[in-house]
């Protein structure tokens, strides 16, 4: 059975539409009005070899915020709904990329309690007009609409460009890991038999 979705998110600041395929290839189209949002979807969608068709419509004349966020909501949804009952997935994943000066490791828990914990080098957090910032409102869409507890630590960077790029790399590695199916788990894996 082909685990995807294909999910539709309008509201007056946003128009997007994904189509997300679990166990594909890394074959993408993307489109978000946002380059730099483009590369990293991108790179998420080869390095966890997840399939994407997306196409995002925002009000980025007004900041990039809302089409970042509600991307996230939107594949948060798609990855609920590809997952559906859950039952076979591994649950866990992680991974630790690097990315020249930077690194990042990524942990997933698929236990549909939604949580984040998101840590920069300080240099970043202060700062206001970077993309790192912009997206911890990502991955916390993302992690809710997806029922995910997702970790994110990136000790050191001094590069925002490269920061971003590795924590992207490893969330998809993770995310990969956390979705496949594993033979010897027939249930969901879980000791409650829900999650």
């Amino acid at each position: 059975m082909k685990r995807s979705a294909d999910i539709e998110r309008t509201t007056k600041e946003t128009s997007i539409r994904a189509e997300l395929v679990l166990d594909g290839t890394g074959i993408n189209t993307i489109s978000t009005g946002i380059p730099f949002f483009d590369h990293m979807l991108t790179l998420f969608s080869v390095h966890g070899r997840f399939d994407l068709q997306l196409k995002a419509v925002g009000d980025i004349e007004v900041d990039y915020h809302h089409t970042v966020e509600d991307v996230g909501l939107v594949l948060g949804e798609a990855l609920s709904s590809a997952l559906r009952d859950r039952r076979g997935i591994r649950r866990f994943g992680f991974a630790v990329t690097p990315m020249d000066d930077s690194i990042s490791s990524v942990t997933i828990d698929l236990s549909n309690r939604p949580f984040l914990v998101y840590r920069l080098p300080e240099l970043f957090v202060r700062q206001t007009e970077v993309y790192s910032n912009l997206f911890k409102e990502f991955f916390r869409a993302f992690a809710v609409k997806a029922g995910m507890n997702l970790h994110v630590d990136a000790p050191y960077g001094e590069n925002d460009h490269h920061l971003i790029e590795s924590i992207f790399k490893s969330f998809a590695r993770c995310l990969d890991q956390a979705t496949s199916l594993d033979d010897r788990v027939r249930d969901v894996p879980s000791s409650k038999g829900l999650l």
